[in-house]
């Protein structure tokens, strides 16, 4: 998936949470919130904080069906507010490839 499909996708299904999401689509959409965020945040913090309010249910949105896409609950972000390892741990969830943790080993 390529930058602006990803960036497309994620705002069609602005609040969808069910479905999947792939690695690319989840990781480009995440770049772009960062980097507009990046360059409001050098010209004003106003405008930065209502671009963040904005994209705030695409992203939660986008994390929910990258999880779902490794096997697990969208509930898996509230592992997030645990200070530091718990971001590190979404990180890790976030990274892995589709279906990974639905594997068994039987």
């Amino acid at each position: 998936m390529t930058f602006q499909e990803s960036i497309k996708v994620c705002f069609n299904k602005y609040v969808d949470f069910s479905g999947r999401a792939s690695r690319s689509e989840y990781w480009w959409f995440a770049l772009f919130v960062f980097g507009v965020s990046f360059v409001l945040g050098m010209f004003s913090q106003w405008l930065n904080i209502i671009f963040l309010l904005g994209t705030l249910l695409p992203q939660l949105a986008a994390a929910t069906r990258r999880l779902h896409d490794t096997g697990r609950s969208g509930w898996w972000q509230l592992i997030g507010l645990i200070p530091l390892i718990g971001f590190i741990v979404l990180i890790v969830f976030l990274a892995q490839e589709s279906g990974e943790a639905t594997e068994s080993t039987a």
